[in-house]
């Protein structure tokens, strides 16, 4: 199930490569549907749906992750610097 639904987004990205970027949310409606599904599968396609149902006209778009625990920079670049502080303990 979570491959199909994540080779159908990719079908997706690729039928529309050519056509510029819209969306209005970071990552893309697309990136956010193959990352909700690869974690959490059909739950990830209803939080998927949800972000889509969010997209329109009037919604002030901007950062929204799938987790932001994982997926934020900024703990990605905390997660890293705690690595190095442990590497370089021993």
């Amino acid at each position: 199930m979570r491959k199909i639904a994540i080779a159908l987004v990719r079908a997706y990205q690729i039928a529309t490569s050519n056509v510029a970027p819209r969306c209005k949310y970071y990552p893309s409606c697309s990136n956010y549907a193959i990352t909700a599904v690869g974690r959490y599968g059909v739950k990830g396609i209803a939080m998927a749906t949800w972000r889509i149902a969010r997209c329109n006209p009037w919604s002030q778009g901007g950062v929204d992750y799938v987790d932001e625990n994982l997926d934020s920079a900024d703990v990605k670049n905390l997660l890293s610097m705690n690595e190095k502080e442990v590497v370089g303990a021993n």
